[in-house]
């Protein structure tokens, strides 16, 4: 008996969306800053890949289902890596010292 490929797929994304949540839930807060620095380099990849999906289009397609599907993942991922940016840099100012006015 042989698994539909998308059954098999379906359970693996299922799995991840599971380990993903208990790994993420689980670190500690001081380590909140490096775990977005990883996840915006993550996003980076992605941004490559979408850019790559979205001029796959034939030629002269101009809104082919490549294309949309690209350009919102380049928008999605632009999002986390600049939301990613402002949370570090104020988690980051919450441990600098502050300065006395003399």
């Amino acid at each position: 008996m042989e698994i539909d490929p998308f059954i098999f797929r379906l359970s693996i994304f299922i799995l991840s969306i599971f380990v993903g949540y208990y790994v993420v839930w689980s670190v500690t807060p001081s380590l909140h800053t490096p775990l977005m620095s990883v996840t915006n380099a993550i996003s980076s990849v992605i941004i490559v890949g979408a850019i790559i999906a979205a001029l796959s289009g034939g030629e002269g397609v101009i809104f082919s289902s490549s294309s949309i599907f690209g350009f919102l993942a380049i928008v999605l991922a632009a999002v986390n890596i600049f939301g990613g940016f402002l949370v570090t840099q104020r988690m980051l100012a919450m441990y600098k010292k502050k300065k006395k006015d003399k």
